[in-house]
């Protein structure tokens, strides 16, 4: 029988994509224990051959690349060169050994940089920061190897900032300070974010899996992009509580950010606080996903919805 290996299923969005999947032809391979698939999880780390050599021997027809370091705090940076451009280097390689062809490949719209307008997947890549340049660095590396060899093709999905009930992340932090009251809005709030359900991205590569085309590229956010002001009403509808409404001048909130973030690391402490965060909350991040839903694919749960699910989850159960 042959098995389709998600390489980072543990995580986040890969523990959501095994749930909607048929379990008899996956294997999970993640250097992290699977709490909810531990049955069909192996433990390994991309970076090293041996381990991946060994898990290729299980009559592998496809493969998913979710790993990556991804965390704005990543210290040294060099992991994220490491992991996610080495680590696919090595996957690619071992794919080629063992004459696997068909792989999909999770990137991220940080490739495109800040306040860009609204970019689809033909515009300029220009990531500012590691992150972005990794992944980046990644999807030419599949580009390359799809090139070698007809018979090679590859999916990447460039997904927005993704959420849902049990991730940590940085909505996840917003929703928490919302629900705590203990948020102050930088800026006007009039910047609109492009979001994605962690349910819907997953049902998203799920349906995916099926193409088998040379090469092919999505964004994925769910729509319709909601401004900073709309998600904090959104926020406050859901929670049954007025959210202060105090603005703060972008150029105050950058340079508190800075002197807060320097305190933290004279105490040898990393900050949630930090120029880089402050920097991406106030940005326009909006991305066209209609390449996306040309496919015909239908999400199953609206923006709005997810968010009220997310809430309901974390700050009401």
């Amino acid at each position: 029988m042959k098995k389709t290996l998600i390489i980072g299923g543990s995580g986040f969005i890969g523990s959501r994509l095994i749930d909607i999947l048929d379990k008899s032809y996956i294997i999970n391979f993640d250097k992290n224990k699977s709490f909810s698939h531990d049955n069909i999880t192996f433990i390994g780390n991309i970076l090293n051959k041996d381990d991946l050599e060994e898990i290729f021997k299980k009559n592998i027809d496809q493969v998913i690349l979710l790993a990556a370091e991804h965390r704005d705090d990543v210290n040294p940076t060099s992991l994220y060169y490491d992991v996610n451009v080495q680590g696919t280097q090595n996957v690619l390689d071992i794919m080629s050994k063992n004459e696997i062809n068909k792989i999909l490949f999770t990137s991220s719209v940080a490739v495109y940089g800040l306040n860009k307008k609204n970019p689809d997947e033909t515009h300029p890549l220009e990531p500012f920061h590691d992150y972005g340049k990794s992944k980046m660095m990644a999807e030419e590396l599949i580009l390359e190897w799809c090139k070698e060899n007809k018979k090679h093709c590859a999916t990447i999905i460039r997904p927005v900032v993704v959420f849902g009930e049990e991730n940590r992340g940085n909505v996840y932090n917003l929703f928490k300070q919302i629900n705590k009251k203990f948020f102050l809005m930088i800026g006007s709030g009039n910047n609109k974010k492009s979001m994605a359900y962690v349910g819907n991205l997953a049902s998203f590569i799920k349906n995916r899996m099926k193409s088998g085309k040379g090469y092919e590229i999505y964004n994925y956010a769910d729509k319709p992009d909601l401004s900073m002001n709309e998600l904090v009403l959104l926020c406050e509808k859901s929670l049954n509580f007025k959210v202060p409404r105090i603005k703060v001048p972008y150029l105050f909130g950058m340079t508190s950010a800075f002197i807060i973030k320097i305190i933290f690391l004279m105490f040898g402490k990393k900050s949630s606080i930090n120029p880089l965060r402050v920097k991406k909350f106030c940005a326009t991040t909006q991305f066209d996903s209609s390449k996306a839903f040309s496919t015909k694919f239908s999400p199953p749960f609206t923006l709005k919805e997810s968010i009220r699910k997310t809430l309901n989850n974390e700050f009401k159960s």
